[in-house]
């Protein structure tokens, strides 16, 4: 099944929202867990979360995914992507 990024733009006081937020967003993944290949935040050079990887049929379905999601919905997010990822190594086939 293909995978995708989410990639998120954090909002002004996204730190305190995100954790207000954590147990929905949490509850949100054990629902979907078969349709996630891990979980866990993609973290820039601070440490800050940034996105997930989703697993998906489809960019539209892992884009309905990450709109559904606490953290897009509550506001963590002031913007946020959906890419397509191909994994290359180690080869899966």
């Amino acid at each position: 099944m293909p995978l995708f990024v989410w990639i998120g733009c954090d909002a002004e006081n996204a730190v305190e929202t995100r954790t207000r937020l954590r147990p929905s967003h949490l509850e949100r993944l054990r629902l979907h867990a078969p349709r996630i290949r891990f979980a866990g935040p993609l973290r820039d050079e601070n440490g800050t979360p940034r996105g997930s990887v989703i697993e998906a049929e489809s960019l539209a379905a892992a884009r309905e995914l990450a709109a559904g999601d606490p953290y897009a919905t509550g506001g963590v997010f002031a913007s946020w992507e959906v890419f397509e990822t191909i994994q290359v190594f180690p080869d899966t086939a």
